[in-house]
């Protein structure tokens, strides 16, 4: 009988992928959803509501994994306060509802593997690299995820061996972060943010599952790892090798850092900031990235 891993964002860009990916490795899915959707052979739905604190306890009691990658969006809405409240909650809540399942029915499991972001080191641009040693920034995103990641070490208390996927921007084809951005680049509009030299990290999505379904299968695998590829990319070399994948050279100017602030307001941080982040340690796990050219991942999503 082939081993179940329960999802939460099951539906989502990541989720979707990565359900492909474990029903291709011989694993069974089930997945949280609040809409009703039909059960296929490898696909059992259950239905969880956090406003209530409610999961369907057969999804957790049923499961030999559990991978958290649920969250409401960081750069969706401006970052009001009752905003930020339901980013940090939408992450914690799932997993404080997991636990009390969990320990409430002396149920273990394999593995649980919670989601993280790159955003742990802060909204900060410096030429420092991040490791999984560097210290939680003291901002909105390094507490959030500091938080998130302090809920998931819960599960670890349970005994059970616990792994945090800190990522970086992931690419994928017309998905995600390139949703957002590809429509005014195709257009002829791209341009650079603020300065430029804040730095982003990114990751092809499908070298991300791939990271999911290893933090699974590999029992040494255990704490926090950076998801990103490091090469050092910045907001200017992005846009500029966007640009040329797209067939012409960006010729507005940079947009002024004041004005996302404006339109955007504290959220601004998370686009006009960003730290150069190391990958040594998934790489020292044996795992292999696919895509570590800027170029040609973004010619693979965009073809």
């Amino acid at each position: 009988m082939a081993q179940n891993v329960l999802l939460t964002g099951g539906t989502g860009f990541v989720g979707k992928h990565l359900t492909d990916v474990l029903i291709d490795n011989g694993f069974s899915v089930s997945v949280l959803t609040r809409s009703e959707q039909k059960n296929t052979p490898s696909i059992t739905y259950y239905k969880w509501d956090l406003k209530r604190n409610f999961i369907e306890k057969e999804a957790v009691l049923n499961a030999d994994y559990i991978i958290h990658l649920a969250g409401e969006g960081i750069v969706e809405k401006r970052w009001t306060k009752r905003r930020k409240k339901a980013i940090l909650e939408s992450r914690t809540k799932p997993i404080e509802l997991i636990f009390s399942i969990l320990e409430e029915n002396n149920k273990t499991v394999n593995a649980f593997v919670s989601a993280s972001a790159v955003g742990i080191y802060g909204a900060i641009t410096s030429h420092k690299i991040c490791n999984e040693e560097t210290r939680p920034a003291n901002d909105f995103l390094g507490k959030t995820c500091q938080i998130w990641e302090n809920t998931a070490d819960k599960i670890n208390t349970l005994g059970i061996r616990t792994v945090k996927i800190r990522t970086g921007i992931v690419f994928g084809k017309d998905e995600g972060f390139l949703k957002k951005v590809v429509p005014s680049f195709k257009s002829g509009f791209g341009a650079v943010l603020g300065t430029g030299k804040q730095y982003l990290p990114w990751i092809h999505i499908d070298d991300l599952v791939q990271i999911y379904l290893k933090s699974i299968t590999d029992e040494n695998i255990n704490g926090a790892y950076n998801a990103c590829v490091t090469d050092n990319t910045t907001n200017s070399g992005f846009s500029k090798t966007l640009a040329t994948v797209l067939g012409y050279a960006i010729w507005l100017p940079k947009i002024p850092a004041f004005f996302l602030k404006i339109a955007l307001g504290e959220m601004s941080e998370a686009v006009l900031k960003g730290q150069r982040v190391a990958s040594q340690k998934i790489q020292k796990t044996g795992f292999e990235f696919q895509f570590t050219d800027l170029e040609r991942t973004l010619r693979n999503c965009l073809q």
